[in-house]
């Protein structure tokens, strides 16, 4: 049984949300080694149907933000190396709204990027940038929120993250601590923490003052950029070089050469964790970031052995496990408990559920016994 995230109503372009300056960038570039073996260098899991929906990730997302802008207003950075793979999943965009990376920067580079050629077609270009892998399941909040992150992004110098109500102290998310509030339901940035321990997370749970971050931004094309210019100089100074040539046929080869030299750092340590004009707006819109096996199997449909069964599965005294096989494959399995189980056209992954942090680990032990042929 699929998982159902689309929200009907919001189908259709809606008024209430529409603005001629807001543009959407979908981050597309990652390879999603922790999905191994389902997710390859080839064909990363956001390109994959990972929810049983009959479309993509990258296309679910597109959907979702329709209601927001205009197709020719979304764009999707992603590696060159995926070009193709996006045009296809997504044919209502031109080729100038797939920002390709010619390397693999980290977000900082990649929102630098986007931001200067936004600007570039719109000087008061509004942007959301958000992630290409992520599950929302109540859409109508979710595309609230985003509006109001909008709104308070055009109030002034304003960078906007949407941080999400905590329900668990997850120790693979990063967290927001927040402050007082600097309008309705909008909150001053006190600090960001990656990744804490078990019992930090407890702690900032028992708080009442900390978010998750979802890693989604919203902020004008200047604000943005001012913030690398202040706080991340090195990667303004280098894209600013090409400002002249963003949307021309000049683009391409400014990228090309100029890109690579940017140093590879995340949006958050460049910008984000310096600048003292960051908010975050706290929601709850049935979000997970869908980083990794067990958090595929956290948001599937189960069956009463509390099994995620995807494809022709007979599990016979099976539990709390998830298994995913081929089109056209019959499997069947017996007394597996807590297990993911991944079958593939060409590998075969069986690895303990409580130990599926190490499947990334896993895909370098594979690299060096054969090389780049199972990634």
């Amino acid at each position: 049984m699929p998982l159902t995230i689309h929200d009907s109503r919001f189908t259709t372009h809606n008024s209430q949300y529409m603005s001629h300056h807001t543009y959407v960038a979908i981050m597309a570039g990652g390879v999603g080694s922790r999905f191994w073996p389902g997710s390859r260098e080839a064909r990363p899991k956001q390109f994959l149907d990972m929810l049983g929906t009959g479309k993509s990730l990258l296309r679910l997302t597109f959907e979702r933000f329709l209601p927001i802008c205009p197709a020719e207003h979304i764009f999707v950075v992603t590696n060159a190396a995926y070009k193709d793979l996006v045009q296809e999943q997504i044919p209502e965009l031109s080729d100038n709204q797939v920002i390709c990376e010619p390397s693999r920067n980290n977000t900082a580079p990649c929102v630098a990027y986007t931001a200067f050629k936004l600007a570039a077609l719109d000087p008061d270009a509004q942007i959301v940038i958000t992630p290409a892998d992520h599950i929302v399941l109540k859409e109508q909040v979710f595309l609230e929120k985003i509006q109001q992150a909008l709104d308070f992004a055009t109030m002034g110098d304003h960078l906007v993250t949407l941080g999400v109500e905590p329900s668990r102290p997850d120790t693979g998310y990063g967290y927001i601590q927040f402050g007082e509030e600097a309008g309705p339901n909008v909150r001053k940035v006190l600090r960001f923490t990656e990744k804490p321990s078990l019992e930090i997370a407890r702690q900032f749970l028992d708080s009442g003052e900390y978010l998750w971050n979802a890693g989604i931004f919203v902020w004008s094309a200047q604000s943005v950029l001012s913030a690398f210019e202040t706080h991340s100089p090195e990667i303004f100074d280098i894209l600013r070089q090409g400002s002249s040539a963003y949307n021309t046929e000049l683009e391409a080869a400014f990228i090309n050469e100029f890109y690579p030299t940017t140093p590879n750092i995340s949006v958050d340590f460049a910008i984000m964790e310096k600048a003292s004009n960051v908010y975050t707006i706290p929601a709850e819109f049935g979000w997970s970031d869908l980083g990794t096996w067990a958090s595929l199997y956290a948001e599937c449909p189960k069956d009463e052995q509390g099994n995620a069964l995807q494809g022709n599965i007979i599990a016979l005294d099976s539990r709390e496990s998830l298994i995913r096989a081929p089109e056209g494959k019959l499997v069947v399995v017996k007394d597996i408990h807590d297990y993911i189980i991944v079958d593939t056209e060409d590998v075969l992954l069986i690895y303990p559920k409580s130990k599926e942090q190490e499947i990334k680990q896993v895909t370098a032990l594979v690299k060096g016994r054969t090389g780049e042929l199972f990634l």
